[in-house]
């Protein structure tokens, strides 16, 4: 596990979900500012992350899938992602109260007030 080198893949549902979060921040509670902040922090996050994606234990291992996921906790926001062939798979981007069930992700209301 030391010295191994893992490759970054960052999947469009995290993306996604990523931008939504920020675009409710920005647009409707009006902070930019805010906003830009916890793109900033997700992704050095990710990046402290990626040279050891394996030190915490497993949070979430739904029966469905082969690979255990890990979470990096970002504010009041969790990143879920796994492990497999050296490749740190970032997948989802959650509001925090939403983690108990994956499939439950707040839907941002970002039209123009």
């Amino acid at each position: 596990m030391l010295g191994e080198k893992y490759t970054l893949d960052i999947r469009p549902t995290f993306i996604e979900e990523l931008d939504r979060a920020v675009a409710y921040i920005e647009l409707q509670l009006g902070n930019p500012s805010a906003a830009d902040k916890l793109i900033a922090d997700t992704y050095d996050a990710i990046d402290r992350m990626l040279s050891h994606p394996l030190v915490t234990a497993p949070r979430y291992s739904p029966p469905d899938v082969r690979q255990p996921y890990y979470t990096i906790q970002v504010g009041n926001y969790t990143v879920y992602y796994i492990v497999h062939d050296h490749i740190m798979e970032v997948r989802w981007f959650r509001y925090s109260r939403s983690t108990r069930d994956l499939s439950e992700n707040p839907v941002y209301n970002t039209s123009e007030p």
